[in-house]
């Protein structure tokens, strides 16, 4: 067997260890000992090694100043307060309180990415659908899994993979993000919410909620964390309107928050920084490095002559090909690595915007095909998981066959239009 073949074959088992987790072994860990047994057999050297790492420094400060804000406003109680306002306004009303856990749920994704919906605003649309008697939560925790990637390419910051996927390259400026990816954003999100609708519409007939629901007093501590959130989004937008990473500004941003709050509230930092998902970096970390390794066997650059020949021969139909390909890859290899490998291809192709910009909504909203398309979904069962639900991987295939396609096919015709 060829080196390159060896190199291959850990990959492909790396990314089928952090999918399907064997022993219930955290996904981290098998992109850990991927990319150590690519070392162990001299596949790649240390230095290939700190090369593939050091290409994530942007995105592990994002993730930590984002993952800081979400851990900071679930502790004060400010996704709770904001999840039994979307219920007390429902006024009884399914249908209401579907569209509004909906709305909720785009505002989150949009502006803290699609990692804090599932986290973060799952458990407490459960514990408002709880305080509300709602016969059945399933339709409205749906709602924070789909939600999660439909919005997810609305900004740079609403989900980690677009940062991966121009790790080691030029993030477009928010201008030219807009110009590419609003109407196709707005396009995914209306669909996602009128598919997801309709396959629910009985069990919203059917359900019950109480109209005599309380809403929780917003602590002083809670309003300064949503301020925190708001003052960080605006930082974050004005870097991408200056072409700046996001990571610094991002990692500042909730380092400050962080330290304002509990100064203020006189708390300790462990308990917030103990309910970070620090797993998610060596996740991150590891995968940067499997991708590195894959490089060096030429895939890549194989990869994205394929892509230049297809967008030389018709922008429409390869922005139509890329997009459905990196869809279908995400859910099998889940769209951190697809995002990776898809993300070099296009740096090396030096492709056209609307390729570029299929293969992002690809990354980042087919994965609303299964359980296992993305770490947000990933993330989304462990919170289902902490609550005693449970979400068959069949079940979830079905609805998302009816709600990703069509979301996907018009915003990829959406892109090709523009």
């Amino acid at each position: 067997m060829t080196e390159s073949a060896i190199t291959w074959s850990i990959a492909g088992l790396t990314a089928l260890g952090v999918v399907t987790r064997p022993f219930r072994w955290p996904e981290a860990i098998w992109a850990v000992l991927g990319a150590t047994l690519l070392l162990a057999f001299r596949l790649i050297g240390p230095a290939d090694v700190w090369a593939g790492v050091s290409k994530g420094f942007d995105v592990y400060l994002f993730l930590i100043g984002m993952m800081l804000l979400s851990e900071l406003a679930r502790r004060e109680g400010l996704f709770d307060w904001v999840a039994a306002i979307a219920t007390s306004h429902a006024r009884g009303s399914p249908r209401r309180l579907f569209l509004l856990v909906y709305v909720v749920g785009v505002v989150v994704t949009v502006f803290l990415s699609n990692d804090a919906t599932a986290v973060v605003l799952t458990p407490a649309v459960y514990a408002a659908c709880r305080a509300a008697r709602v016969k059945d939560p399933m339709p409205y925790l749906l709602v924070c899994a789909f939600i999660a990637n439909a919005a997810s390419f609305v900004l740079p910051i609403s989900n980690p993979a677009n940062l991966v996927i121009f790790a080691g390259g030029e993030m477009p400026p928010l201008s030219r993000w807009m110009q590419t990816f609003l109407l196709p954003s707005i396009v995914s999100i209306v669909v996602t919410f009128a598919c997801l609708y309709w396959v629910l519409r009985r069990a919203l007939a059917e359900d019950t909620i109480a109209r005599d629901v309380g809403q929780p007093a917003l602590s002083p501590s809670a309003r300064l964390a949503g301020w925190g959130l708001i003052a960080t989004a605006l930082i974050l937008i004005g870097a991408s309107a200056m072409n700046v990473d996001l990571g610094i500004p991002t990692f500042a941003a909730g380092v400050v928050t962080t330290i304002i709050v509990l100064a203020l509230t006189r708390q300790s930092p462990i308990e917030t920084v103990r309910g970070i998902s620090w797993s998610v970096l060596p996740l991150v970390a590891g995968l940067f490095v499997i991708v590195e390794a894959v490089n060096h066997t030429g895939l890549t650059a194989l990869l994205s002559e394929r892509l230049a020949s297809l967008a030389a021969q018709s922008q429409a139909q390869a922005v139509g090909a890329a997009g459905f390909s990196v869809a279908i890859v995400s859910n099998l290899v889940n769209n951190l690595p697809a995002g990776l490998f898809a993300g070099s291809a296009v740096q090396a192709a030096h492709v056209p915007d609307a390729i570029a910009g299929a293969v992002l909504i690809g990354v980042d909203l087919g994965p609303n095909l299964s359980v296992t398309g993305s770490l947000a979904t990933i993330l989304w069962l462990a919170a289902l998981r902490r609550e005693g639900l449970h979400m068959g991987a069949l079940t979830f295939l079905k609805i998302g066959a009816v709600v990703m396609l069509p979301a996907l096919i018009l915003s990829l015709a959406t892109l090709a239009l523009i």
